[in-house]
């Protein structure tokens, strides 16, 4: 399969529901764009963030994290301590066929 186009997109999130909620066009609102452009999906993130930080000084071992190693905060923003980073939950939920690879980059307005 070939790079599937805003087309695509569309059909699928509103004939299969890939995408809820689903917004059909590119929304800016204060300058922070969402929905569907000619280069894919712009998500949204959520209020839900889970931050890494090295405050405990604990060892990071990938394949086993340790609970003190993360922070959750449920906020309408999130500040990222230095030497840190955030995994965050999106407005959208995503069913993504099995047949098909997505490539989510990071985008920030403000970064």
């Amino acid at each position: 399969m070939s790079i599937c186009s805003d087309r695509w997109i569309r059909r699928m999130a509103m004939e299969h529901g890939m995408i809820v909620p689903f917004v059909e066009e590119q929304v800016r609102e204060g300058g922070i764009s969402y929905g569907l452009s000619s280069f894919g999906y712009d998500i949204r993130v959520g209020d839900e963030y889970k931050v890494f930080t090295d405050v405990y000084s604990v060892v990071v071992d990938p394949k086993n994290f340790d609970p003190r190693s993360f922070v959750d905060i449920k906020a309408d923003h999130c500040i990222i301590p230095p030497h840190s980073f955030a995994l965050a939950a999106t407005m959208e939920y995503f069913r993504i066929p099995a047949d098909t690879l997505v490539v989510c980059v990071g985008k920030s307005t403000y970064a």
